[in-house]
């Protein structure tokens, strides 16, 4: 049995004698006599890094408490023997009460009622997708996406409808955006192996076994099969890429609503990569992929083999599981609050073309790493973001302190100082802090999900 919740909700497992009679809260709480009860004491929090949780678990006598913050995923909890299952769905109501947050002088440190109200409020399902897909389409965000998904191979897999699926779309649109930067550039040329039965000539060396085989059992005596080596696209690497896109086209072609208004924009990227692979063979063998060579020129092959050799291992090297209704997955989370750090980082070099060098992403010293410093003259300043939608007035304070203590620090002011010799160190540094807003463009919120920065354009 697993349980379901959304971003920032809680789930409580509370312990009950035998023959207590209870109220049972749909969706919030699960009652649980003793002998059940008991392989809860023993369960922990998941690390997600060093200062992170997949979820956290709190207890108490007879309670158990566990709170999902800020990832997406499914995963098993502990050795229950039960999966937890988190959505990124988000209460657009509470966007609203933040604002509310900013604007009143009084301290709080409970959600007003009409924010809280399930029966009130409208969760909403966030577009991590097309987040994702800008993100990747840019070779300077797409460059740090590596470490937003963890997978857990090595686990049991669990078992969901295909509908439930996240992990598929995530890894194919990943693999897609890699793909169609490697088309733009042109695929790489390499020499490779074939092998061919030639008429009366030799190239390269003599198979004999296949030509004893094929010629000389056959009385082809001006035949001779050979193997040589030949300087062209169609080599291990781009064979592999093709069988992957194979793969991707079969998933989104019997999964269309899985990417929702996405749809449209994937398969224009499937139109455009398509042609570059029309004379190249998909007959690979994936063992040899682990001696292949980097060659730093073509550093978009690296990252897409991966994420393909994951994709091909998502569906076990098995084209027809794209098509079943239940499928099995690898435990993973999904890293909500540095996807949408990416996500602004994609705006802000959008809305600031040929002002990149003065943008600098994680920006560390001395064990601190600022999301984002402006360095150009006259435009100095930090920036940080918060992925969060519950807040206190309290919290708000915090990330206040956070972020001008960031703009104190020495490295930042040697920084500005080495980008504009008239910055004083006196001078005191702008700070900016970004918060998600749930936007919903479209009333039809399944087929098109909120955005998180509405009309956000920030020039410098």
């Amino acid at each position: 049995m697993g349980i379901l919740i959304s971003e920032h909700k809680s789930f409580l497992i509370k312990r009950i004698d035998a023959g207590e009679s209870f109220t049972d809260i749909k969706g919030k709480l699960l009652h649980l006599y003793d002998d059940s009860f008991q392989s809860f004491t023993t369960l922990e929090s998941k690390k997600f890094n060093h200062q992170s949780f997949s979820f956290s678990v709190m207890k108490e006598q007879n309670l158990c408490k566990i709170k999902a913050d800020y990832y997406v995923g499914v995963d098993w909890l502990g050795n229950t023997g039960r999966t937890i299952y988190v959505e990124p769905k988000l209460n657009s109501c509470l966007s609203e009460y933040f604002n509310t947050c900013l604007n009143c002088d009084e301290e709080s440190t409970e959600i007003p009622e009409q924010f809280e109200n399930k029966e009130k409020a409208k969760t909403h399902e966030v577009n991590y997708l097309s987040i994702l897909l800008e993100v990747m389409a840019l070779p300077q965000t797409a460059s740090y996406s590596k470490d937003v998904i963890q997978i857990d191979w090595n686990a049991k897999y669990i078992e969901i409808d295909q509908k439930d699926d996240r992990l598929s779309p995530f890894l194919i649109i990943q693999f897609l955006q890699h793909l169609r930067t490697i088309v733009r550039k042109g695929l790489k040329k390499s020499y490779y192996k074939k092998q061919e039965n030639l008429n009366s000539k030799i190239k390269g060396k003599v198979l004999v076994g296949q030509h004893i085989k094929n010629n000389v059992l056959k009385n082809r005596l001006t035949s001779t099969f050979c193997e040589f080596q030949v300087f062209g696209e169609d080599h291990l690497e781009n064979r592999f890429l093709k069988k992957v896109l194979q793969f991707a086209t079969s998933y989104i072609e019997n999964n269309p609503l899985l990417f929702y208004s996405n749809l449209e924009s994937i398969k224009h990227i499937l139109s455009y990569c398509r042609p570059a692979f029309e004379h190249i063979s998909s007959d690979v063998d994936e063992y040899y992929l682990k001696h292949i060579k980097k060659n730093p020129f073509f550093n978009e092959y690296g990252e897409a083999l991966r994420i393909g050799q994951f994709i091909l291992k998502r569906f076990s090297y098995t084209i027809t599981k794209t098509m079943q209704k239940k499928i099995e997955t690898p435990p993973f989370w999904i890293d909500m609050p540095r996807l949408f750090e990416l996500y602004f980082y994609y705006q802000l070099i959008k809305a600031n073309p040929g002002d990149e060098k003065y943008i600098h992403y994680q920006f560390k010293t001395y064990g601190n790493h600022l999301d984002f410093l402006i360095s150009k003259p006259g435009y100095e300043m930090v920036i940080d973001t918060k992925y969060k939608l519950k807040y206190t007035k309290s919290y708000i304070h915090l990330d206040i302190r956070q972020v001008s203590g960031y703009s104190r620090l020495k490295k930042v002011i040697t920084e500005m100082k080495s980008k504009n010799k008239d910055w004083k160190e006196d001078s005191i540094l702008d700070c900016l802090i970004i918060y998600p807003h749930l936007h919903q463009a479209d009333e039809d919120h399944c087929n098109n999900p909120p955005s998180l920065l509405h009309n956000f354009q920030l020039k410098i």
